[in-house]
């Protein structure tokens, strides 16, 4: 039931009482600091700070002069990936954004936030079901009920795969995917169109493939690179939304750059299409090294992944990165349609090769790959 003299986006939790509400959330417009060129310099609470997105999020939103609190588990890693960013940050609150009450604490006298944490790798894939549903749900809520604006999450063009046209948009119908990391994903997109048809201010991003140097974590994208290099480029149908971490860190930097009262709105960051012949290419060109390649048919491919799934689910300790779910992915990839990004927020993609020359450079420094892997990307 909507609060009479609310906002319908505020109706989904109720106000707080007056005597709170005026003296501990004050409305901050007039009085926060602007940057040089006169964009209002926002509070953000930031969650996921210590991952890949999350990491080169943090950087550009500090180096816009943005004032940034982080909600984490682990103190160990924020020091460890602060340091090795060169980057000092006082704000952090530590707690899992499971708990209501500490994500309430964490968002507590900020302007915005930007939810870019998710479980992966957790003791089972029901907890991450449940620990993303939960997360979700205490981020994005609390951050409607406090008043919060813009509230960025950001979600995945997975939610959307497979794309009823020949293009990932904004506007493809959500889709629940098989494990339950997929189910978190599509629930969490969602609850967040959901706020956004009540009336919330919030803000979608649907990043494709997220590729580029510095990942704390070394995730699925870059371990995926990191095996192509090592092994064999697997050529098949479909191909590689590839976007550039940087560039998707400096376009929701934008949004908050753009102040409040801009409401809701979806924006892809898908990057550049290739397909998996051109991205070997590409990787030939830049390293200056051939790479082994192996044409698979499509239906082969997929009959590989069912296999071992199967082989997974007889024998667990078997560890394979490749699934069905990934290989569904892989041959039916489609480019997006991130105009209406570039237009909006004034940021395009770098060339696929930089993003990539950079991310296999860094893979090779940092010792993931053998350092002749880079070739030519490590001289002088």
């Amino acid at each position: 039931m909507r609060t009479p003299g609310w906002p319908a986006w505020r109706s989904c939790c109720p106000p707080l009482p007056r005597s709170l509400g005026s003296c501990c959330f004050p409305d901050r417009r007039s009085h926060r600091a602007q940057s040089e060129n006169g964009d209002p310099l926002m509070k953000v609470m930031l969650t996921g700070g210590t991952g890949f997105v999350g990491s080169h999020l943090l950087e550009s939103l500090l180096a816009a002069g943005h004032d940034v609190r982080l909600l984490a588990r682990s103190e160990a890693k924020v020091k460890r990936v602060l340091r090795e960013q060169g980057i000092e940050i006082q704000d952090v609150v530590y707690g899992d954004m499971t708990d209501a009450d500490t994500v309430r604490e964490a968002l507590t006298g900020c302007d915005c936030v930007i939810h870019a944490a998710a479980a992966v790798e957790i003791s089972s894939q029901r907890s991450v079901l449940d620990s993303n549903i939960a997360g979700n749900h205490n981020v994005l809520g609390s951050a409607v009920s406090l008043g919060l604006d813009p509230i960025v999450y950001v979600s995945s063009i997975a939610t959307m795969f497979p794309p009823p046209g020949p293009e990932h948009t904004t506007d493809d119908p959500v889709v629940s995917l098989s494990t339950d990391y997929g189910r978190s994903k599509a629930e969490g997109e969602l609850y967040a169109r959901e706020l956004q048809g009540e009336g919330a201010p919030l803000v979608i991003f649907y990043p494709s493939g997220v590729y580029g140097p510095r990942d704390p974590g070394i995730g699925a994208t870059l371990k995926g690179l990191r095996d192509r290099l090592a092994y064999t480029w697997v050529i098949t149908a479909g191909g590689n939304a590839c976007v550039d971490v940087r560039d998707l860190a400096r376009m929701m930097t934008k949004v908050i750059d753009q102040g409040p009262e801009r409401g809701a709105r979806r924006y892809m960051a898908g990057g550049h299409f290739v397909s998996w012949a051109e991205e070997a290419d590409i990787v030939e060109r830049i390293t200056g090294r051939r790479v082994r390649r192996l044409p698979v048919p499509a239906w082969l491919l997929r009959l590989a992944a069912r296999l071992v799934d199967f082989i997974k689910w007889v024998y667990p300790p078997f560890d394979y990165p490749l699934t069905r779910e990934a290989a569904e992915y892989v041959v039916g990839c489609r480019p997006c349609d991130s105009r209406k990004t570039i237009e909006a927020l004034g940021v395009g993609f770098r060339p696929t090769g930089e993003t990539l020359g950079d991310a296999i450079a860094w893979l090779a420094k940092e010792g993931h790959i053998d350092r002749k892997l880079a070739g030519r990307l490590l001289e002088g």
